[in-house]
Protein backbone atom coordinates (compact mmCIF):
# COMPACT_ATOMS: atom_id res chain seq x y z
CA UNK A 1 0.00 0.00 0.00
CA UNK A 2 2.96 2.11 0.90
CA UNK A 3 4.67 2.02 -2.72
CA UNK A 4 0.61 2.55 -3.90
CA UNK A 5 0.98 6.16 -2.58
CA UNK A 6 4.62 6.51 -3.22
CA UNK A 7 3.84 5.78 -7.01
CA UNK A 8 0.28 7.86 -7.06
CA UNK A 9 1.94 10.53 -5.46
CA UNK A 10 4.81 10.42 -8.07
CA UNK A 11 2.51 10.22 -10.90
CA UNK A 12 0.17 13.20 -9.51
CA UNK A 13 3.63 15.16 -9.18
CA UNK A 14 4.20 14.62 -12.49
CA UNK A 15 1.00 15.75 -14.10
CA UNK A 16 1.24 18.74 -12.39
CA UNK A 17 4.53 19.56 -13.78
CA UNK A 18 3.78 18.77 -17.29
CA UNK A 19 0.57 20.90 -16.93
CA UNK A 20 2.28 23.92 -15.59
CA UNK A 21 4.88 23.48 -18.61
CA UNK A 22 2.02 23.75 -21.10
CA UNK A 23 1.23 27.24 -19.68
CA UNK A 24 4.29 28.20 -19.23
CA UNK A 25 4.66 32.01 -20.75
CA UNK A 26 1.03 31.98 -21.96
CA UNK A 27 -1.19 34.43 -19.80
CA UNK A 28 -4.87 33.39 -19.67
CA UNK A 29 -5.92 37.01 -18.68
CA UNK A 30 -4.81 40.17 -19.52
CA UNK A 31 -3.50 42.75 -16.47
CA UNK A 32 -5.75 45.36 -16.65
CA UNK A 33 -2.70 47.58 -14.24
CA UNK A 34 -0.64 47.14 -17.89
CA UNK A 35 -3.35 47.90 -20.47
CA UNK A 36 -2.68 50.48 -23.39
CA UNK A 37 -4.80 52.49 -25.39
CA UNK A 38 -5.86 53.62 -28.66
CA UNK A 39 -8.39 55.82 -30.28
CA UNK A 40 -8.98 55.06 -33.53
CA UNK A 41 -11.77 58.28 -35.85
CA UNK A 42 -13.97 57.10 -38.29
CA UNK A 43 -16.89 58.39 -40.10
CA UNK A 44 -19.19 56.93 -37.93
CA UNK A 45 -17.69 57.65 -34.25
CA UNK A 46 -14.98 56.52 -32.26
CA UNK A 47 -13.63 53.80 -31.26
CA UNK A 48 -11.41 53.15 -28.24
CA UNK A 49 -9.12 50.39 -28.21
CA UNK A 50 -7.74 48.51 -25.52
CA UNK A 51 -4.57 46.60 -25.90
CA UNK A 52 -3.47 43.75 -23.91
CA UNK A 53 0.90 43.95 -23.89
CA UNK A 54 1.24 41.13 -21.55
CA UNK A 55 -0.65 38.85 -23.44
CA UNK A 56 1.14 40.12 -26.90
CA UNK A 57 3.78 42.23 -26.40
CA UNK A 58 5.81 41.81 -29.71
CA UNK A 59 1.93 42.52 -31.60
CA UNK A 60 1.07 45.48 -28.77
CA UNK A 61 4.23 47.12 -29.61
CA UNK A 62 3.98 46.64 -33.19
CA UNK A 63 0.80 47.89 -33.37
CA UNK A 64 1.94 51.14 -31.24
CA UNK A 65 4.87 51.63 -32.96
CA UNK A 66 2.61 51.80 -35.92
CA UNK A 67 0.15 54.49 -34.59
CA UNK A 68 2.24 56.53 -33.62
CA UNK A 69 4.27 57.29 -36.89
CA UNK A 70 0.74 57.60 -38.16
CA UNK A 71 0.58 54.48 -40.46
CA UNK A 72 -2.96 54.02 -40.23
CA UNK A 73 -4.37 57.27 -40.90
CA UNK A 74 -6.40 56.78 -43.85
CA UNK A 75 -5.97 53.35 -44.52
CA UNK A 76 -9.23 51.45 -45.74
CA UNK A 77 -11.23 48.52 -43.89
CA UNK A 78 -10.56 46.27 -47.00
CA UNK A 79 -12.38 43.20 -45.99
CA UNK A 80 -15.34 43.66 -43.77
CA UNK A 81 -17.73 40.54 -43.43
CA UNK A 82 -20.90 41.61 -41.55
CA UNK A 83 -21.60 39.25 -38.61
CA UNK A 84 -17.71 38.05 -39.02
CA UNK A 85 -14.80 40.86 -39.30
CA UNK A 86 -14.17 44.12 -40.49
CA UNK A 87 -10.57 44.08 -41.15
CA UNK A 88 -7.90 46.90 -41.88
CA UNK A 89 -4.34 47.83 -42.08
CA UNK A 90 -3.02 46.95 -45.59
CA UNK A 91 -2.66 50.39 -47.02
CA UNK A 92 -1.40 48.19 -50.71
CA UNK A 93 -4.88 46.95 -50.74
CA UNK A 94 -3.04 43.20 -51.98
CA UNK A 95 -3.35 41.08 -48.79
CA UNK A 96 0.66 41.32 -48.65
CA UNK A 97 2.33 42.32 -45.35
CA UNK A 98 2.70 46.65 -45.73
CA UNK A 99 5.53 46.28 -43.48
CA UNK A 100 9.04 45.23 -43.80
CA UNK A 101 8.66 42.69 -40.74
CA UNK A 102 6.19 39.82 -39.89
CA UNK A 103 5.25 39.10 -36.41
CA UNK A 104 5.67 35.84 -34.03
CA UNK A 105 2.30 34.21 -33.20
CA UNK A 106 1.25 35.09 -30.09
CA UNK A 107 -1.10 33.05 -28.65
CA UNK A 108 -3.38 32.75 -25.30
CA UNK A 109 -6.16 31.41 -23.71
CA UNK A 110 -8.26 34.45 -24.76
CA UNK A 111 -11.33 33.72 -26.97
CA UNK A 112 -12.61 35.69 -30.09
CA UNK A 113 -15.88 37.30 -28.89
CA UNK A 114 -17.79 40.58 -29.92
CA UNK A 115 -14.86 43.47 -29.90
CA UNK A 116 -12.06 41.24 -29.86
CA UNK A 117 -9.13 42.99 -31.61
CA UNK A 118 -6.48 40.27 -33.13
CA UNK A 119 -4.05 40.52 -36.04
CA UNK A 120 -4.88 39.61 -39.55
CA UNK A 121 -2.20 37.13 -41.37
CA UNK A 122 -1.12 35.88 -45.08
CA UNK A 123 -2.99 32.53 -45.46
CA UNK A 124 -2.12 29.54 -43.26
CA UNK A 125 1.33 31.14 -41.43
CA UNK A 126 0.70 31.68 -38.40
CA UNK A 127 4.15 33.83 -38.29
CA UNK A 128 2.85 36.13 -40.97
CA UNK A 129 0.70 38.69 -39.47
CA UNK A 130 2.30 42.62 -40.21
CA UNK A 131 0.06 45.33 -39.96
CA UNK A 132 -3.67 43.99 -40.75
CA UNK A 133 -5.75 43.21 -38.06
CA UNK A 134 -9.87 42.86 -37.39
CA UNK A 135 -12.33 43.52 -35.10
CA UNK A 136 -15.08 40.33 -34.37
CA UNK A 137 -18.72 41.13 -34.88
CA UNK A 138 -19.51 38.42 -32.87
CA UNK A 139 -18.28 34.73 -31.33
CA UNK A 140 -15.94 32.98 -33.64
CA UNK A 141 -14.26 30.01 -31.69
CA UNK A 142 -13.08 28.52 -35.16
CA UNK A 143 -10.37 31.47 -34.49
CA UNK A 144 -9.48 30.43 -31.14
CA UNK A 145 -5.71 29.86 -30.51
CA UNK A 146 -5.08 30.51 -34.45
CA UNK A 147 -4.51 34.21 -34.33
CA UNK A 148 -3.39 37.02 -31.85
CA UNK A 149 -5.69 38.50 -30.07
CA UNK A 150 -4.02 41.23 -28.87
CA UNK A 151 -6.82 43.54 -27.34
CA UNK A 152 -10.49 44.61 -27.56
CA UNK A 153 -12.95 47.74 -28.29
CA UNK A 154 -13.24 49.14 -24.98
CA UNK A 155 -15.84 51.80 -26.02
CA UNK A 156 -17.54 52.72 -29.86
CA UNK A 157 -18.69 49.04 -30.96
CA UNK A 158 -21.69 50.97 -32.49
CA UNK A 159 -19.31 52.18 -34.76
CA UNK A 160 -17.79 49.55 -35.92
CA UNK A 161 -20.87 47.64 -36.64
CA UNK A 162 -21.46 50.53 -39.07
CA UNK A 163 -18.03 49.77 -40.84
CA UNK A 164 -17.79 49.11 -44.16
CA UNK A 165 -15.72 48.21 -46.99
CA UNK A 166 -13.53 50.89 -48.17
CA UNK A 167 -14.37 52.93 -45.13
CA UNK A 168 -11.44 54.74 -43.89
CA UNK A 169 -9.43 54.64 -40.20
CA UNK A 170 -9.79 58.79 -39.92
CA UNK A 171 -6.87 58.98 -37.48
CA UNK A 172 -4.94 56.56 -34.53
CA UNK A 173 -3.80 57.82 -31.87
CA UNK A 174 -2.63 56.60 -28.24
CA UNK A 175 -4.34 57.51 -25.27
CA UNK A 176 -4.13 57.73 -21.89
CA UNK A 177 -7.15 56.11 -20.18
CA UNK A 178 -7.22 55.76 -16.12
CA UNK A 179 -9.91 53.15 -14.24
Amino acid sequence: MKKFKLLMGMALALVAQQSNAQVEGVTKFPNPDLYKYVKMETKHGDVVLRLYPDVAPQTVQAFLDRVNEGFYNGVYFHRVIPGFVAQGGDPTLVGRPAANYTLPAEFSKLKHKRGTLAMARVGHDIHSASTQFYISYGSHPHLDGQYTIFGEVETGMSAVDQINKGDKMIKLYQVNKTR
